[in-house]
């Protein structure tokens, strides 16, 4: 749901903006940005490259380059986190918000053994665990993401395991501490179909088994469909449409909507012809977002 201040919900993001300054300026990267999460929901945010979803998801943990002007609300559980003194926020990610990114060997630590950085992930916010009770459930961790002889691999680094392997890795980081949010970042980009495919029934897996709510970035709408219950199609850092996920695919209603759809792969599109087809040319994502039917919501003009 767009966020009306009225119902509460685990996280709401509330009229966000993020400004990048420069020699050459200030660019608009997420520009009065407003959704609602709930506990056990999964919601994906969808869009070309540039258009403001992944920094929505740092703004949310705070993880942006100080240069960056945020403003607006990111309220979980009731407290505004664009408040929190910096020491507070960072207490606050891994234990009630965590972050998946897109490239695991960017996540983790290339000379250190993977159990070890799990662990950490744990230890950090679970200061008075002895050392046999972080292995435990390091190794519990492991076993839940599907990595095999987890107990064995403990010491093993992340050079041994294959790339769907380190992502599992990687979640089961995030996930150790149960965290009430977690952020998926285009977590299968890097990953062949087949262990895209697998990544994404463990995270859905996962998300329903802990309740937590799920943040979803994708610029792949194929993708969005085998994860997310909501959508909110990003375009120049606002949202342009917002719906259930069976809706939004079933009936689409803005033009740039309709175009990423168009450019989802197919059997019945011509085999030696252009996999995409650009039906929206409009340079703006301006107008008002208006309910064009119970819980999808779509930027139309003044006059639309």
């Amino acid at each position: 749901m767009l966020y009306d201040g009225c119902v509460p919900s685990l996280l709401a993001v509330k009229d966000l903006v993020v400004d990048f300054r420069s020699d050459a300026g200030v660019r608009r990267a997420v520009d009065h940005l407003s959704f609602s999460i709930e506990s056990g929901e999964s919601f994906a945010l969808v869009g070309e490259s540039g258009s403001g979803k992944s920094v929505t998801s740092y703004a949310i943990l705070r993880l942006l380059d100080p240069r960056a002007n945020v403003t607006g609300t990111v309220t979980f559980r009731g407290q505004d986190w664009l408040q929190l003194p910096a020491d507070a926020m960072t207490a606050r990610r891994g234990r009630d918000a965590a972050i998946i990114f897109q490239e695991p060997m960017t996540a983790l630590n290339p000379v250190m053994p993977v159990g070890a950085q799990v662990a950490e992930a744990l230890r950090i916010h679970n200061p008075k665990l002895s050392r046999a009770e972080v292995r435990e459930q390091t190794v519990q961790a492991l076993a839940a993401v599907a990595i095999p002889e987890p107990a064995r691999r403990y010491h093993d680094y992340p050079h041994q395991f294959s790339g769907g392997q380190r992502q599992r890795i990687v979640i089961a980081m995030a996930l150790i501490n149960r965290p009430g949010l977690l952020i998926a970042d285009e977590p299968t980009t890097a990953l062949d179909v087949t262990v895209q495919a697998q990544i994404l029934e463990l995270l859905r897996t996962l998300q329903e088994e802990s309740q937590a709510a799920l943040l979803f970035i994708s610029h792949d709408l194929a993708v969005v469909a085998q994860v997310a219950q909501r959508v909110g199609v990003m375009r120049h850092g606002k949202i342009v449409e917002t719906a259930s996920c069976a809706e939004l695919f079933a009936n689409p209603q803005h033009a740039y909507t309709r175009s990423l759809l168009a450019a989802v792969p197919t059997l019945q599109m011509p085999k030696d012809g252009p996999v995409a087809r650009e039906i929206f040319h409009e340079t703006t994502a301006e107008g008002e977002l208006r309910e064009v039917c119970p819980g999808h919501w779509v930027r139309l003009p003044a006059d639309g």
